[in-house]
């Protein structure tokens, strides 16, 4: 009889390489090998390499990163002021300013470093057909899957419509995987009367995995002025202040997915190993890590000891044995 593995050990959070934290930590998420459980988030990273020039900062350090939200053709976006800081968290209303699927594919992805870390696709459009096209055009191209943003809360058309509404949110998750045979990742809204019910579409659809949540709707007003702080009026709220809520909308969304193999990454207001632990314990496969990168680009790293010192305490060998074990 042969003995058992050896539990993972501790590790420094600043000086751990990252070949030797991936046995423990590696996650399976819709066929695809995640080296850690760390999602790097649409819109935080650019197009992958913004904190590639951050010393210390390595993609290695995160099992895929999802890159910003991309249309059919370039956006300049919405006007100033797009960002503002909110206790404990943020609102932002960029609009997905963009250079366009074409510019992304022929130019930004062969500067990327594939042999790091996992890169995902964040598929936008104001109408199905855009969509359709932007999906066909990461299909042809070495993206390892692609997430459909139908729940974006800061442009004026598209996105927020279409995820609010579970049948059109089905029929951009079916449109989508006719033109593609990689994993679709759908992220959805928190801002619908009933997201398990959105869940149960997107899956009947042909969605491959969840990204639970996106941004909430949210506003912010200058006293002095009586107007709107943010050009768009309205703009999404990230960070801790919305965690509470992604972490029920996560088990929510579980309780739908578990059934049918469909796994999740939980994101919203993760800036710690014990945030990404409770997400992991509602159900969530991966856990996205998006705000908190703005002051502290090291994050990951920190999180990802943190988390292989839990496994050590409880006995735990693998970061999946923690997924959906709330009691």
């Amino acid at each position: 009889m042969s003995s058992p593995a050896p539990l993972p050990v501790k590790y420094d959070a600043m000086n751990v390489a990252a070949e030797k934290i991936r046995g423990p930590l590696e996650v399976d998420f819709c066929g695809l090998s995640f080296a850690t459980p760390i999602v790097l988030l649409s819109g935080c990273v650019g197009f992958g390499e913004e904190y590639t020039r951050v010393e210390g900062y390595s993609n290695a350090d995160v099992g895929a990163v999802v890159l910003k939200g991309t249309t059919g053709d370039a956006r300049l976006g919405n006007p100033a002021h797009r960002v503002y800081e909110t206790y404990d968290g943020m609102l932002n209303a960029i609009g997905l300013q963009n250079p366009g699927v074409d510019k992304v594919v022929d130019t930004i992805l062969p500067g990327l470093d594939f042999t790091e870390t996992r890169f995902l696709a964040n598929v936008s459009g104001s109408t199905i057909e855009e969509y359709e096209r932007v999906t066909k055009r990461f299909d042809d191209s070495p993206i390892d899957a692609i997430e459909i943003n139908i729940s974006c809360p800061n442009v004026k058309e598209g996105g927020v419509q279409f995820g609010n509404d579970p049948d059109m949110s089905g029929r951009v998750v079916e449109a989508c995987r006719a033109q593609t045979g990689k994993p679709i990742i759908t992220k959805l809204s928190p801002n619908q009367t009933d997201i398990q019910e959105n869940a149960r579409r997107c899956i009947e659809a042909g969605t491959d995995g969840f990204a639970v949540i996106n941004t909430l709707t949210g506003m912010a007003i200058d006293v002095e002025t009586r107007k709107p702080i943010l050009g768009n009026r309205q703009g999404g709220l990230s960070g801790p202040a919305i965690k509470p809520i992604a972490l029920l909308k996560t088990h929510q969304v579980y309780e739908v997915a578990k059934p049918h193999g469909v796994p999740i990454i939980g994101q919203g207001g993760i800036v710690s190993a014990t945030d990404a632990i409770e997400f992991m314990i509602a159900g969530a496969s991966a856990v996205g890590v998006g705000t908190a990168l703005f002051y502290d680009p090291l994050v990951c790293r920190k999180i990802n000891a943190g988390i292989l010192d839990y496994l050590e305490r409880h006995g735990m060998r693998s970061v999946s044995e923690l997924v959906g074990t709330l009691q």
